[in-house]
């Protein structure tokens, strides 16, 4: 399998995603790693809608994702990863696969009194997970802040260090 790259996006498939990532990337399959999608089957339909022709969809949980990684399952298949937290993706290289850019999309702003930094006008970063995206950093992984496509990107690693 070849993952082309990874979002984390708070709110994983929607319109952005599927109208100006999936076309900048052109993966065969995206994968939503996300336990409470993937166990919820409304959640899980309303998703599906989101999905653009001709593209296949896992939306599966973190358990499954990883056993399948490591199965080789989608190994003839391009891939697009998108998750709501970087240690899903930093656990998805730790099974053996190369992932060459991760693009930190939307994230919810987080509680008041929670230790975080605004790296964007769209997106957080909690302190808690700065180790794990240098950690992912560290593997060769290019980590980026882009909401959409034609927006300017800004290096995470500069906005973290």
């Amino acid at each position: 399998m070849s993952i082309v790259a990874a979002r984390i996006d708070n709110r994983l498939l929607h319109g952005i995603v599927a109208t100006q990532w999936v076309p900048e990337y052109r993966p065969q399959r995206l994968m939503v790693i996300d336990d409470e999608y993937a166990n919820d089957p409304t959640k899980k339909a309303g998703m599906r809608m989101a999905k653009p022709a001709g593209l296949a969809l896992s939306i599966i949980s973190h358990e499954t994702a990883m056993a399948n990684f490591k199965a080789g399952k989608y190994d003839d298949h391009t891939v697009f990863v998108i998750a709501r937290d970087p240690q899903t993706i930093l656990d998805v290289i730790e099974c053996g696969q190369t992932i060459p850019e991760l693009v930190l999309g939307g994230t919810v702003t987080p509680p008041e009194g929670t230790a975080a930094r605004q790296v964007s006008r769209r997106a957080y970063v909690l302190e808690s997970d700065i180790p794990v995206y240098q950690a992912i950093g560290a593997t060769g992984c290019a980590m980026s802040v882009q909401y959409i496509p034609a927006d300017k990107a800004e290096s995470l690693d500069a906005l973290i260090s």
